[in-house]
């Protein structure tokens, strides 16, 4: 669990190749997964041109949604650190005119502020 970088998807380390390998059938022409973090059962892919959401779902986990969000359309984000009893930290994207937010949770595995860090420099273009 938690961090997997890599500069390009021919000469990222072990990590960001496995990405590849499970997930390169969502990439188009000239697309590289630059970064993925790995939160229980979900994949977050921040790629050159957007982040994919991967959302394992059920109990089976047979199911797998692929949400594919444009950094454009994130026009606010938010993280929320946990604490000493809590120890789940959370992410919240607003993408587009939606007014609720996209929510997801992160375990103490993944550090939120790198999280922010790739999120906030692909957004702040």
């Amino acid at each position: 669990m938690g961090l997997f970088t890599g500069a390009t998807k021919d000469t990222g380390s072990s990590e960001t190749r496995k990405l590849h390998t499970s997930y390169g059938q969502l990439l188009v022409d000239g697309e590289i997964i630059e970064v993925g973090f790995v939160v229980f059962r979900d994949t977050f892919l921040f790629t050159n041109k957007r982040l994919i959401l991967v959302d394992i779902k059920g109990v089976s986990g047979r199911q797998t949604e692929y949400i594919s969000i444009p950094y454009p359309r994130i026009v606010k984000f938010s993280v929320q650190t946990g604490d000493s009893f809590d120890l789940d930290a959370e992410l919240k994207l607003w993408i587009g005119n939606d007014t609720i937010p996209l929510e997801k949770k992160f375990n103490k595995d993944v550090n939120i502020y790198e999280v922010q860090k790739v999120l906030a420099s692909h957004v702040l273009k």
